[in-house]
Formats: structure tokens, C-alpha cells, sequence
């Protein structure tokens, strides 16, 4: 038997859903044309039908905290199909841009994202103070090393000997790690008690519609989901399920494996480094670098080819947190392919500032990616984890 609800309607919310691209969520008069026409909905208790009213409603508690909006991919096929053009799709969007802000903290900085006046603080508080460490590298140097040496560590980094132009000249990967070890760190608390707060609501939402008996969460049982639910979004088959914005599915996996190759790039990289000794570049010919440049074209295409199909799809609503991503995204990749391609060419000062902006793009990918639609990733994972370790097919 499902517990009694107590309706809340939230005005606020509603409003906020329609800032954010769900303007139409009114149209909706519940025809469940939508519920049908979704390739990828459960069959029990399909979406979206059921948070199109609840979003109409102002029903925030129940939506916000609801994993069903995860489990769109909004591929339009709802949209399309609309008979009164409530774009199902956008409102859910816009719903899950409400609930990454609301679980995220701290708050000012998850508002921050959303807001394009904000913009030129976000760059320009990261580009201010690589500036700093960039200085103290190319003008401190001899310094630095007679203070690292005290301690019995090497201070630079670069090949020693014959010039080789290297970002460590530039731009001491002692000031890297001072900089991302930290952050890295900070994202990583932040999702945990942001993952911790959804996991349970979701399952309290779905103890409240009857979806399952259990009071509490197996985590044994949920990471076996988990587990199997990786192969189904590393082959993108629910993207591939989808039928009016198909084309999505191989940009999307493009942008997704370039990350996880850069990834292994920089694990290698680092373990090199410290326990290695060698602090590149490395050569061409190394597998290590041809990992490093085909995850950076893929990366540079695949989000290409995303902002290219947002351009070309005028029925499909872009907000600016979408841009936002994208163009970080974007100018990640072409800055650190610039980089390489201008060292190789022998152009040093240009290769060390087209390192300095890449930089700057790495911290807004990263210090900025709970508060983002990067967060997506995350969210839309454990939501598609639970709904394996609920049995909802």
C-alpha cells in the first residue's frame, strides 16, 4: 500500500522551471502520449506523463528527488509527438538543472553556474591566480629551487640540458598538483554527500509509490547494479533507443571516451612523474602520446559535433547552463591540442600560452563539474543503478 502524500505546491518553483527552458510544462494536459512514445521508459510507472503534472503542480519535493528524471535522455521523441507542444523533454531538463543546483553545495557557487553575469568571475578568478604561479615559475625559478632543495626535492620538473620547451618551464607541476590535488579532492567530498542526500531521496520516493518494499537500501546489491549498469552507458543503448535526435548518441560517446583515455593519460603521466622519474614530453611514437592525441581529436570533434547539432536543431531548446559545458568542453580540447600542436612547431611563448589557457579551462571543467551539467554524468549513473537494483526494466 503507498503512503498518503500531502500536496505542496511550490509557485517559486515553477517559475524557476520556466526560467530554465520549461516554459511550455503548462500545455501538458495529460494525454500520456509522451509515456507512450518514450523507447526507454519502464513499463512500470512510465515517464514523463506522471512529472509533467507533478512539475504543472509545483510538486518540488517529489520531482526534485524523483530518479525517473534521470532516466531521460531527452532524445525529443516525446516532443515531436506532443500533440500540444508541452516539450516534455525541456521541462525534465529543466528539472534536473533545478536538482543538481539544490544538491550541491555550497549553494552560492552551484547559483553562480546558472548565472551568466557571473561568467567573467568564474574565468577570471582561475586566470588570475595561474598567472601568479606562472610568474613566480618563470621569474622565481632559482629560488623556488634553492627552497625545494632544503627539503632534498627537485623543484623543476622539465628535461635538464639541451632547451626543450615544456609546460613545467612555465608553470611548475608542483603548482598543478597545489592546485587540482585539492580540488579534485573537494568535488569528490562534494558528490559523495550530494550522491548520499539523492540516493536516499530517491529511494524514499520510491517507497512512497509502491516501486519497492524495501525500507532501506542493500549498498551490497546496489553497487552489483551499478556494476551492471556500466556496460549499458559505455555503449550508449539507451541513446541508441532513441529515434529524433539519434544522432546525438555518437558525439555523446565520442566526448565520453575522450575523457576516460585522457583520463588513463594523466594517471600514467603522474605515476611516470613521481615514481618514475620522467617528467616528459614524451615522444611521438610513444603509445602513452597516441593515446593523448586521439582522446584529444575525439574530444575536440565530439564536442564539435554537439554544438554543431544544437545549432542546426531549432525546435530543440539550448539554455545558457547547456552552452556553458559545451564551451568548456570545447575550448578544453582545442587549447590542449593548440598547445601541442605549437611546441611541436618550436613556437615556445605561444605554446606556453595556449598552456595557460588550457589550464584555465581544466579548473572550469573540474572545480565547477558538481554544480554543472557535467554533474549529469554522475546523477544520471546512480539513477540508472537504481533503477537496475529495483527491477525497474
Amino acid at each position: 500500500m503507498t503512503e498518503k502524500y500531502l500536496a505542496q505546491p511550490d509557485l517559486g518553483f515553477i517559475a524557476q522551471l520556466k526560467g530554465l527552458g520549461g516554459e511550455t510544462l503548462k500545455k501538458c494536459y495529460q494525454c500520456a502520449t509522451c509515456s507512450v512514445a518514450c523507447p526507454i521508459a519502464p513499463e512500470d510507472s512510465p515517464f514523463p506523463r506522471k512529472e509533467m503534472i507533478a512539475a504543472s503542480w509545483g510538486l518540488k519535493d517529489k520531482l526534485i528527488g524523483n530518479g525517473d528524471i534521470w532516466l531521460c535522455h531527452q532524445c525529443g521523441d516525446c516532443t515531436d509527438l506532443c500533440p500540444r507542444g508541452a516539450a516534455p523533454g525541456d521541462v525534465l531538463a529543466a528539472v534536473r538543472s533545478v536538482a543538481i543546483t539544490e544538491y550541491a553545495q555550497p549553494k552560492v557557487l552551484a547559483n553562480a553556474i546558472n548565472d551568466p553575469s557571473k561568467l567573467p568571475f568564474l574565468i577570471g578568478i582561475p586566470a588570475i591566480w595561474f598567472a601568479i604561479l606562472a610568474f613566480i615559475t618563470m621569474a622565481y625559478g632559482d629560488v623556488m629551487t634553492k627552497i625545494f632543495n632544503v627539503f632534498g626535492v627537485a623543484w623543476s620538473h622539465a628535461h635538464e640540458g639541451a632547451h626543450v620547451i615544456s609546460p613545467a618551464n612555465f608553470f611548475s607541476t608542483w603548482f598543478v598538483d597545489l592546485t587540482f590535488v585539492p580540488t579534485a579532492t573537494a568535488v569528490a567530498l562534494i558528490f559523495a554527500l550530494s550522491l548520499k542526500r539523492f540516493l536516499n531521496d530517491i529511494h524514499q520516493n520510491a517507497v512512497q509509490e509502491g516501486k519497492t518494499d524495501k525500507k532501506t537500501i542493500d549498498y551490497k546489491e546496489f553497487f552489483q547494479a551499478l556494476i551492471r549498469v556500466i556496460p549499458v552507458v559505455l555503449k550508449h543503448d539507451k541513446f541508441n533507443e532513441c529515434e529524433a535526435n539519434k544522432e546525438r548518441a555518437t558525439p555523446h560517446m565520442m566526448v565520453l571516451y575522450a575523457f576516460i583515455g585522457l583520463f588513463i593519460v594523466t594517471a600514467v603521466c603522474g605515476i611516470m612523474l613521481y615514481l618514475g622519474g620522467y617528467p616528459g614530453p614524451y615522444p611521438q611514437l610513444n603509445p602513452i602520446k597516441w593515446l593523448a592525441n586521439i582522446s584529444g581529436v575525439a574530444l575536440v570533434i565530439g564536442s564539435g559535433l554537439m554544438i554543431k547539432n544544437r545549432l542546426d536543431n531549432k525546435d530543440q531548446l539550448s539554455t545558457y547552463k547547456d552552452w556553458f559545458i559545451l564551451g568548456i568542453v570545447f575550448s578544453l580540447g582545442l587549447t590542449g591540442m593548440l598547445t601541442e600542436m605549437a611546441r611541436l612547431a618550436h613556437l615556445e611563448y605561444i605554446s606556453y600560452f595556449l598552456y595557460y589557457l588550457h589550464l584555465i579551462a581544466i579548473f572550469n571543467l573540474f572545480a565547477y563539474l558538481p554544480f554543472s551539467k557535467m554533474a549529469h554524468l554522475v546523477y544520471r549513473l546512480t539513477a540508472m543503478a537504481y533503477a537496475e537494483y529495483g527491477n525497474r526494466k
